[in-house]
């Protein structure tokens, strides 16, 4: 005799096989674009941390033009998962190329931005 099987939902899991993955696909919307960026701004709130990406152009040694062209916003959780992925990527990329070396950066002054429309979203 065949045991019964639930009737609709999920299959039951075997504990002999692991669980298949579901296939991803990477799709491109019309909006998607991709963009160069040496200049990246970070401003959060309780909920959201808002990633602003721009270009700097130095177009005199007294000034510097910083060109914002894109936002995105994401959670905590997502910014910790992108700091992880950063951090294996570039010691992934380290180990293949050789150390990546900073320039020394001036000491600035970190001024809080408040958001434009009274919250970030």
């Amino acid at each position: 005799m065949v045991p019964n099987k639930p009737s609709g939902g999920l299959p039951e899991a075997d504990s002999a096989q692991p669980a298949s993955q579901p296939e991803v696909r990477f799709q491109k919307t019309d909006a998607y674009r991709e963009s160069y960026a040496n200049s990246v701004q970070i401003r959060m709130s309780v909920w959201d941390l808002q990633l602003v990406f721009g270009t700097v152009n130095q177009v005199s040694p007294t000034e510097v033009d910083l060109n914002n062209f894109q936002a995105i916003y994401m959670s905590p959780q997502q910014a910790k998962a992108l700091h992880n992925l950063l951090s294996q990527n570039l010691a992934q990329y380290e180990k293949t190329f050789g150390k990546i070396a900073l320039e020394p950066a001036p000491a600035i002054t970190v001024i809080p931005v408040p958001p434009t429309n009274g919250s970030i979203n």
